[in-house]
C-alpha cells in the first residue's frame, strides 16, 4: 500500500540537487578536493533517492533496483566521507584513500548485477536488499559504510570538538567557532540518521530509511550553513 512516505525520496533528490549545485557553485569559485567530493557525495545521495522515487513512482524493476543498491547501500555516505578526508588528512594519505574507496566500490558492482533476484520477496514499491539471492553480496556495505562513519561522522564530532574548545578559550573569533561547533554538530547527526534508516531498512522496514534520508540531509544542509555563512565566498 502507498502512503505519503513513500514518496518522501522524491523531496530528497530534490533538496540533493540544489544543495549539490550550492557546494559545486563553492567549489568553482573557491577550488578544494573537498568541496568537490561533498558535492558528488551529495548528487549520489539524491541519486540513490531518485531510484527510490522512481520505484514508487513506476514500480520495481531489477536494472532500477540494482542501481539503486550501488549508489546507496555500497557508495552510501562514503563519498561525502571522502570530502573529509581530503578536508583533515594530508594530501597523499587523501589520494590513497580516495583509490581505496573507489576499487572497492567497482569490484564490488560485478556481484551486485550477477546476483539472481528471488522474486517472492519482492514488493513492488519498497525496494530491499533481502531480495537477494546471494545475501552474502550484504556484507559488502558494513565495511564501507564504516568508513563513512569513522570519517564523516568522526570528523565532524573532531571538528565539533575543537570549535566547541576554541569557542570556550577564545576571546575573538567566538561567533565563528560557535556557529562551527553547531554546523558540525548538525552534520554529524545528518550522517548518522541514514545509518540508522538503513538498519531498519535491512530488517524490512524501508519507510524509516526514507524519513531517516530526509531527516539526514536537511541537518547536513544545516550543518553546512553554519559552517560557512561567516566566511566570505
Amino acid at each position: 500500500m502507498i502512503t505519503p512516505v513513500h514518496y518522501l525520496p522524491i523531496l530528497t533528490t530534490l533538496l540533493s540537487i540544489v544543495f549539490a549545485l550550492e557546494i559545486f557553485h563553492r567549489y568553482r569559485i573557491r577550488g578544494g578536493n573537498h568541496l568537490f567530493w561533498w558535492g558528488l557525495g551529495v548528487l549520489i545521495y539524491g541519486l540513490g533517492t531518485f531510484a527510490e522515487a522512481s520505484i514508487t513512482l513506476w514500480g520495481w524493476n531489477p536494472t532500477l533496483f540494482r542501481f539503486w543498491y550501488f549508489v546507496g547501500a555500497i557508495l552510501g555516505g562514503a563519498p561525502l566521507a571522502q570530502g573529509t578526508v581530503w578536508f583533515l588528512l594530508k594530501p597523499g594519505t587523501a589520494r590513497r584513500l580516495t583509490y581505496a574507496m573507489i576499487i572497492y566500490a567497482v569490484l564490488t558492482a560485478p556481484f551486485i548485477v550477477a546476483s539472481p533476484i528471488n522474486m517472492a520477496l519482492v514488493d513492488p514499491h519498497l525496494p530491499s536488499g533481502r531480495v537477494f539471492v546471494w545475501q552474502w553480496i550484504r556484507l559488502f556495505s558494513p565495511l564501507i559504510n564504516l568508513y563513512a562513519v569513522i570519517f564523516l561522522i568522526g570528523g565532524a564530532i573532531l571538528s565539533a570538538v575543537r570549535f566547541f574548545r576554541s569557542y570556550r578559550h577564545s576571546r575573538n573569533g567566538v561567533s565563528v567557532s560557535r556557529d562551527r561547533f553547531i554546523g558540525n554538530v548538525c552534520i554529524a547527526v545528518g550522517a548518522l540518521l541514514p545509518g540508522i534508516g538503513g538498519a531498519a531498512s535491512r530488517l524490512g522496514h524501508t519507510e524509516i530509511l526514507y524519513i531517516m534520508e530526509i531527516t539526514g540531509l536537511t541537518a547536513i544542509w544545516i550543518g553546512y550553513w553554519f559552517n560557512i555563512r561567516r566566511r566570505p565566498v
